[in-house]
């Protein structure tokens, strides 16, 4: 008899243990041939997982649905959202929470199945998922956790045997995904809207529990955790930002509590540089354009404070001036947080009046003479300034000469300012050409080379190697603009 492979699960199941308004209990539905495409063995062991237990036989059956880890009590958590600003009923179509792994640190992460099926929740969807989709999460998540960006990650992708009917017929696949948990801002909007005020207290204090156990004690614990969520979102999107990324769909079921990106359907990087990036095809009117994020962000905040209004105060009127005074920090945070990266981004150490006018004038002449942004800092990280418009013109150099006299008003040495920007500039991102690259050859031709490749330049973005020069040039130029799609 085969002795069985211990994969090292450790599962809390927390979440289960919630009103079942929450969430549906049900198994996965199995698949018919699983084969195991890409693990992430680094992620595993943090997990505190058995990597190679978890790439045998039973390992697959488990990251594809055919067999429930031991401890696991799978369920499809239950939420609501604002997408594109209209109020629906929503949750888990095509998802299953196995549970809460927990670590040898004694932290806990949510396993997540991304494609196992339908659930009550699907809408008439199929609760599957293409293959080329799931491995874009994997990129890209992967690629945020490596650039610093807090972020869901992926472990494992695995094909199904089985075709999904979308425009074409497609690979069908299961992406295994792990977050320090799924709590969105969307949660709260269904149990404010079809619980009861103690549903609503219940998951106030999970979440409590869950992520800011610090301010359990506080006097006013709700307005505290509003607070907190404020602060990581603010720090969150400002990061977004300052490395030019694009989420896409910024509904509020896609903004996390613990403040991690999640759900990487259309979302990508710029390449030059315009407040107005939209890659979304279904993003018609600019809703969550790369300029447009950090409202987006405080219009979500705004819709997550309103859920809470019951729990800040007995008396509302009270309890609606607390959850404003709340939100209206945000702006200020947000722009606190983008500033302070974006003098990183520029080797400014210190504070000056004068240091936002500095990187508005630098943005603007980027977008006026179509500069890429990730390359222009990374040319100004080296000032070794390259023939292109924006280098060419009289403007950069009456700028350049402004930001040289800055960095001179400080006491830091120049090699402490390169120092700063190596390490706030990534030499690469994942280019959307590159990407679309290593998917082609995955997804057409079998070939996950080019993907492996990818991810292992990707994985230490300010190395600055000769390896990851390659990856840093521009697509050829094209009279299409670049779009990307949900993938459901």
């Amino acid at each position: 008899m085969t002795k069985k492979i211990d994969t090292g699960w450790n599962l809390d199941n927390s979440y289960a243990s919630l009103p079942k308004l929450f969430f549906s209990s049900l198994n996965p539905n199995p698949v018919h041939s699983p084969k195991l495409i890409i693990f992430n063995d680094s992620l595993a062991t943090l997990l505190g997982l058995n990597a190679q237990g978890l790439q045998s036989e039973d390992g697959i059956a488990v990251l594809a649905g055919n067999q429930i880890p031991e401890g696991s009590s799978p369920l499809a958590q239950a939420y609501a959202g604002h997408q594109f600003g209209h109020f629906n009923m929503l949750g888990d179509g095509r998802a299953l929470l196995l549970g809460e792994q927990i670590t040898p640190q004694d932290e806990q992460f949510d396993i997540q199945l991304k494609g196992s099926g339908r659930t009550p929740y699907s809408r008439g969807g199929d609760g599957r998922a293409a293959l080329g989709p799931m491995l874009r999460e994997y990129i890209i998540s992967e690629a945020m956790y490596a650039l610093g960006i807090p972020t869901t990650r992926s472990l494992a992708v695995v094909t199904t045997g089985e075709s999904v009917i979308r425009e074409t017929e497609l690979d069908g696949a299961i992406l295994t995904r792990a977050a320090s948990s799924h709590l969105r801002v969307g949660t709260f909007q269904y149990v404010a809207n079809w619980g009861t005020v103690e549903d609503l207290r219940v998951l106030a204090d999970y979440t409590l529990q869950r992520h800011f156990p610090d301010i359990q004690a506080d006097e006013n614990r709700y307005l505290a955790m509003l607070q907190e969520v404020i602060k990581r979102q603010a720090s969150l999107i400002a990061k977004w930002q300052l490395v030019g990324f694009v989420h896409g769909v910024m509904n509020t079921d896609n903004m996390t509590i613990c403040g991690e990106t999640i759900d990487y359907g259309p979302c990508a990087f710029m390449d030059y540089y315009d407040s107005a990036t939209v890659f979304s095809s279904i993003d018609i009117q600019g809703r969550y354009a790369y300029g447009n994020q950090p409202y987006i962000g405080g219009w979500n905040l705004a819709r997550f404070a309103e859920t809470l209004i019951p729990l800040l105060h007995v008396d509302q009127e009270q309890a609606f001036k607390l959850a404003q005074d709340a939100i209206s920090d945000f702006t200020e945070l947000y722009h606190i947080n983008w500033l302070s990266g974006m003098r990183a981004k520029l080797g400014i150490f210190n504070e000056e009046t004068e240091d936002e006018s500095l990187v508005k004038d630098l943005l603007s002449l980027m977008q006026k003479y179509r500069a890429d942004y990730t390359n222009t800092f990374r040319v100004l990280t080296f000032d070794t300034l390259e023939e292109t418009d924006l280098f060419r013109s009289l403007e950069f150099d009456n700028w350049h000469e402004r930001w040289k006299g800055r960095l001179s008003r400080q006491q830091e040495e120049k090699e402490a300012s390169h120092q700063l920007m190596r390490n706030s500039n990534p030499a690469i991102i994942p280019r959307n050409h590159r990407v679309e690259a290593a998917l082609e050859a995955a997804v057409k031709h079998g070939d996950y080379s080019v993907m492996e490749q990818l991810l292992h330049v990707l994985s230490s973005p300010y190395a600055y190697s000769s390896e990851q020069d390659e990856y840093s040039k521009l697509p050829e130029p094209s009279t299409r603009p670049y779009r990307t799609f949900c993938g459901t």
